[in-house]
């Protein structure tokens, strides 16, 4: 069986205090997020704060194939890969009960920056905000939330 290579940041401690940028993406990146799931996704990314004490969503952004969101962790318990997979794992089982057939709906892992700074905080913000215009996709398809 071949090695994996990591994709995460060695001996660095995901539970620490810091924002944290994740994008996810569809399962072979198929544009299925739909209204529909948007509300279930929505929901579901909001009950993470209540779920995960110290994480706190800053930003977040639905696109057809993808979502980007921006995690604040304050005294948080747990680590980033927890909340991420609690995440996929609830949305996965509601979209299937809604109406999703398909044998998986999100990819496997996940993509995420370790935010150094107010600076890059801000950068990474407006670079999500704009994701939908640089996709040219009409923003009002879509759902943002500060």
């Amino acid at each position: 069986m071949p090695f994996k290579h990591s994709i995460r940041l060695k001996e660095f401690d995901y539970s620490s205090d810091g924002a944290y940028f994740i994008t996810i993406c569809t399962f072979q990146k198929a544009k299925i997020i739909n209204p529909a799931y948007e509300i279930i996704l929505k929901r579901e990314l909001r009950s993470l704060e209540k779920r995960f004490a110290g994480v706190k969503i800053d930003f977040f952004v639905l696109m057809p194939n993808h979502c980007h969101i921006i995690f604040i962790f304050r005294n948080a318990q747990t680590r980033l890969s927890a909340v991420v997979q609690a995440f996929k794992s609830i949305t996965t089982l509601q979209i299937k009960k809604a109406d999703f057939y398909g044998a998986q709906f999100w990819q496997k892992n996940y993509y995420e920056r370790v935010v150094r700074n107010d600076e890059s905080l801000n950068c990474i913000r407006e670079y999500v905000k704009l994701n939908p215009e640089k996709e040219r996709i009409n923003f009002d398809e879509l759902t943002y939330d500060e």
